[in-house]
């Protein structure tokens, strides 16, 4: 082929080719320039011929058969549209077809599909060549698999997406939790002053919805992973044991559950509620996705992460692996990309809130593990949760970080003076009338610096316990409040409350020892915890 063909110019990324003289004649002559140049490239390259029907390839280079993984013999004579499938977007490709009509060059980035099936974004390149006289001789084509970068620019944008909706979430929580403590509180003091039958199951049905919204911002929190969590070395197959009679009647006659649990598993470092409660709900999804019926099964296993952590985003180490696994329908993989997702769910209207997987995802997250979704359709679903293992010899404790003490405990000083910090007025209310019912002496304030002012004016030791919301306006929040009042008054026990979480990230804290009541809370947990500060302070010698 006589070729007078100048390099390409390359302007914002895209390929102009100059006028090109070239003689239909010479296109096999694979001894000139032209095409010794194509075939040395490492960029995959055709070119196809308008003037025979279906516009087919007619020359590839082996770059491109490297890339798609076909033979010569299955290119040659074939048109361009064998490489797309069934997720190619028709109106890109329909622009690149009204491109080729006009016989102007395009530019653009297609879903293609190799040899094998395997999917790759192809970043296309196809402009018209020219004789001396602009008479239209080929088409050539060249592409580039952008793939990773494709990959990388859809991580970071669902990052982001997922960051500004757990922001949003976590936000709407909060306020949503304020709301629930004054609706979970005024109910609770009405049911215990009712006396007519009617009256009360009213006031129940209404407690117990209350309930229900506190557990839905509990989700919502998990999924924002600013949920307080309490993480300690677990025995996760005991864990699992113990409530595998709670599993399986959540799960019904519908699935079977099956458990095949390592021997000898090390200790997870993760909070027990939160994971049985991440277990319960990805297990409800795998027996929703067996309609018919089928097999649920639990794997424990053991992990060591090394070289390969890095591709998992997590630190090398140990790891302790739980794994369910399902016989269900499985997934597309565009269904199991989005499966984490709040509020997404291809279950029906009313059957499912799509909080499930969102809450465990964050979980694991926040607990400094992985969740992994392995699916295939019709082959069933595999969730895999990965935990750092517990380092040392470190004691298991059963029980939660405040052992309950009941509410008829004695040991509490009688007449205790207590400052209630709340910018909510109704939740500053409603603690303020729990508080003083059963004899304690309340002060209030609704900023951090009203609170600090107060307790600067207070006679010393005259102060038994401060209660502050964790969250409020102003320059002075719960932390600095009670920072500023340690420093004041070292041994004064400070008790916080809060509906939204993200702060119990900072050590500041959990350094300083602070106790912290997660709202919406009810009279029995407040009057608790408000003893178990008190005693503290007692036991410390007091103000």
């Amino acid at each position: 082929m006589d070729v007078g063909a100048r390099e390409p110019i390359e302007t914002s990324g895209v390929h102009h080719w100059q006028e090109a003289t070239i003689t239909r004649p010479g296109l096999d002559d694979r001894g000139n320039v032209f095409f010794a140049a194509i075939e040395m490239t490492r960029m995959p390259m055709v070119i196809t011929d308008p003037h025979q029907d279906d516009n087919p390839i007619v020359f590839a280079n082996n770059a491109f058969l490297d890339l798609t993984l076909y033979e010569k013999e299955e290119v040659v004579g074939r048109n361009c549209r064998f490489l797309q499938g069934a997720q190619t977007d028709r109106s890109e490709v329909a622009k690149l077809r009204d491109a080729i009509e006009a016989q102007e060059s395009i530019a653009l980035e297609l879903l293609n599909y190799k040899r094998d099936g395997t999917p790759f974004w192809n970043a296309v390149f196809i402009g018209p060549i020219h004789d001396a006289s602009g008479k239209l001789l080929y088409f050539f084509a060249s592409q580039i698999d952008v793939t990773r970068r494709r990959e990388s620019d859809r991580t970071l944008l669902q990052t982001q997406k997922m960051e500004a909706v757990g922001q949003l979430t976590a936000g709407l929580a909060h306020d949503f939790n304020n709301l629930l403590q004054v609706v979970n509180g005024n109910l609770e003091l009405a049911a215990a002053r009712a006396e007519d039958d009617r009256l009360c199951r009213y006031i129940q049905s209404a407690r117990t919805a209350a309930e229900k919204g506190a557990k839905l911002t509990g989700q919502l929190l998990a999924f924002a992973r600013k949920t307080r969590l309490d993480p300690r070395p677990v025995d996760i197959n005991a864990t699992i044991n113990g409530f595998c009679d709670v599993l399986e009647s959540s799960l019904g006659k519908q699935a079977e559950l099956q458990l095949t649990l390592r021997r000898g598993l090390p200790r997870a470092v993760l909070d027990p509620e939160q994971f049985e409660m991440a277990v319960l709900n990805i297990a409800i999804n795998a027996r929703d996705a067996m309609p018919n019926g089928g097999l649920i099964d639990i794997v424990t296993s053991k992990l060591q992460l090394d070289g390969d952590a890095a591709a998992r985003e997590l630190s090398p180490g140990d790891y302790v692996v739980v794994e369910i696994r399902d016989q269900g329908q499985g997934m597309p993989q565009h269904v199991a990309d989005r499966a984490t997702e709040p509020f997404f769910t291809t279950k029906g209207t009313g059957k499912g809130t799509g909080l499930g997987l969102a809450m465990a995802s964050g979980f694991v997250q926040q607990s400094r593990g992985r969740l992994e979704i392995d699916s295939t359709p019709g082959k069933g679903t595999t969730i895999r949760m990965l935990f750092p293992s517990a380092t040392g010899d470190q004691p298991d404790n059963p029980g939660t970080k405040h052992a309950t003490i009941s509410a008829h405990t004695d040991d509490a000083r009688s007449g205790a003076h207590i400052l209630i910090v709340e910018d909510s007025a109704e939740v500053l209310a409603l603690a303020r009338e729990i508080l003083e019912g059963v004899g304690y002496r309340v002060s209030t304030a609704e900023t951090g610096e009203a609170a600090l002012e107060l307790f600067e004016g207070m006679p010393s030791g005259t102060l038994d316990l401060l209660f502050t919301d964790l969250i409020m306006p102003g320059g002075i929040n719960g932390i600095v409040l009670a920072g500023e009042v340690a420093r004041r008054a070292p041994n004064l026990p400070v008790l916080m409350t809060t509906g939204y979480n993200e702060e119990l990230v900072a050590e500041g804290p959990m350094r300083a020892g602070l106790d912290v009541l997660g709202k919406p809370y009810r009279r029995s947990d407040l009057l608790d915890r408000v003893r178990q500060a008190l005693n503290r302070g007692s036991a410390s010698g007091g103000d």
